[in-house]
């Protein structure tokens, strides 16, 4: 007797482990273009710091990080219990962030002018060059500023998940939750700790005697600036793929017309396959653009008429 509950009770631990294996891969998937785009933007924000001071500021926006996924995961776990029907609409308003920040992105050099962009570099120029008070002031908004990005990113990444997971019992969904929100910290402060150091590694190795290592550190220092846009493009243009995708799935006539357009496409000859295959990313990523424009069009339209009515206000 004690045997068959024991090998039932080890039944359910796999079948358990099995069902967050599966879970965790679904919200790993939905999650990616967040993670992406949480990896470039963090790698950006501890730029313009000293060489010595970029890890100790990275370690600083770990722990943060840690501060924000301890408190976001419970949150999440009361609304999935008390508040599910709260899911979706975060979901939605989630994925329409994301369109706004990639569109905000795309249409940065139109919003915004030169002098702005310049204004902030000489800002980072210059507290380089203060005294060591004024430098750790600089890093200290520096931090504050990665932490709130990665607030709001995490809370994208846990939303996504908490949907991904929300029909589970709560032992699967508190797993998978802590999976990825430690995976995610862990694995993306990790890279970012890399990434700022790369072209220091490199420098170093191209000051060594060895040919095949001042190569390596060549390759490096090239590759460094590149891998950051790269970075930036991909995690852009994952912001309307999975953001597109939460709000096409959100809205029943846009998931109908999607996959009515997959399995439409499936059927043409010889290209079938990859046709039905491209066609929700597509689909996804158009949904994510236009809801994107709308976004910064009406973010625009309001600062407008609220410095329009502030300046009428003091020429009265």
């Amino acid at each position: 007797m004690a045997g068959t509950s024991l090998l039932a009770l080890i039944d359910d631990i796999a079948t358990l482990l099995d069902d967050v294996s599966v879970m965790t891969k679904v919200a790993v998937k939905k999650t990616a273009g967040v993670l992406g785009d949480d990896l470039a933007l963090n790698a950006e924000q501890v730029t313009g710091v000293r060489a010595e001071r970029e890890l100790p500021v990275v370690w600083a926006v770990f722990k943060g990080s840690l501060i924000n996924k301890a408190i976001l995961v419970p949150a999440a776990l009361l609304i999935s219990a008390f508040l599910p029907w709260l899911i979706m609409p975060l979901l939605m308003l989630g994925g329409a962030f994301l369109c706004y920040e990639g569109f905000e992105k795309l249409a940065h050099k139109w919003l915004h002018s030169k002098e702005e962009a310049e204004s902030e570099h000489r800002a980072r120029l210059q507290a380089l060059a203060q005294s060591n008070t004024d430098m750790l002031a600089f890093e200290k908004n520096k931090i504050k500023g990665a932490i709130r990005t990665d607030f709001i990113l995490s809370a994208e990444i846990i939303t996504i998940t908490l949907g991904a997971v929300a029909g589970a019992a709560l032992a699967s969904q508190l797993t998978v939750l802590s999976i990825i929100a430690l995976g995610m910290t862990f694995g993306v402060y990790g890279l970012v700790a890399g990434i700022v150091k790369m072209d220091d590694a490199g420098l170093w190795l191209s000051q060594q005697p060895q040919s095949a290592r001042q190569a390596l550190g060549r390759f490096l220092l090239a590759a460094a600036p590149r891998l950051m846009k790269f970075l930036s493009v991909a995690g852009t243009a994952a912001m309307f793929l999975v953001g597109g995708g939460i709000l096409v799935h959100g809205v029943s006539s846009l998931h109908h017309l999607s996959e009515a357009s997959a399995q439409w496409a499936a059927q043409l000859p010889s290209i079938g396959a990859l046709a039905g295959a491209l066609t929700p990313a597509l689909i996804n990523a158009v949904a994510g653009l236009a809801a994107g424009a709308a976004l910064v069009g009406l973010s625009t339209a309001i600062k407008a008429l609220r410095s329009g009515s502030g300046s009428s206000h003091h020429s009265q």
